[in-house]
């Protein structure tokens, strides 16, 4: 049976982080465990210490339940290294990415940069596009509000015996 897992993302401001990724991903914020109105009474009931905190909400879920919850642990300290984990966001939101496999590139291009262009509304940073010649693929590497890259994807139209796309353009290969 696969381990079932929780993804840790260390911030400074975790109810901040919360509002930007369940746009990003469509999640929802968590709801409390029973018996509590909110997340900082829970803590408060853990016996957390006053410092440690967080005024608003730390955790968000996939509302269909098939994704892993994300915490957003605050940490004293700012972003100071390149990921070396980040997470590939379909551009449409839907499975399979950017709508179906069958888009032209250039349709599920559009799909991306409207995704794309959300997310900096939203605090994100553009940090590449890429953009080979040659290549069913389109993908724009971001930052988000406090700078933990991620990716904004399309995927190659399947054809028979056609397999995963490797080497330059891949989506983690950021500049």
């Amino acid at each position: 049976m696969p381990a079932t897992f929780q993804l840790v993302i260390d911030c400074r401001d975790p109810d901040a982080l919360c509002r930007f990724w369940t746009v990003a991903l469509g999640y929802v914020v968590a709801t409390p465990p029973a018996g509590f109105e909110s997340w900082p009474e829970f803590w408060v009931d853990f016996r957390l210490d006053a410092g440690e905190l967080v005024d608003g909400d730390d955790r968000i879920v996939d509302p269909l339940g098939n994704g892993p919850q994300i915490w957003f642990q605050q940490v004293p300290e700012p972003k100071s290294v390149k990921n070396r984990l980040h997470l590939d966001i379909a551009a449409s939101g839907a499975v399979p990415a950017s709508g179906a496999r069958t888009l032209p590139l250039a349709d599920r291009r559009m799909l991306v940069e409207a995704k794309v262009e959300e997310l900096v509304g939203l605090g994100a940073a553009v940090l590449h596009r890429h953009d080979v010649d040659g290549l069913d693929h389109y993908a724009v590497t971001m930052a988000d509000p406090e700078g933990n890259e991620f990716c904004v994807r399309s995927r190659p139209r399947r054809t028979a015996g056609r397999r995963r796309l490797r080497g330059p353009g891949r989506c983690s290969r950021a500049r």
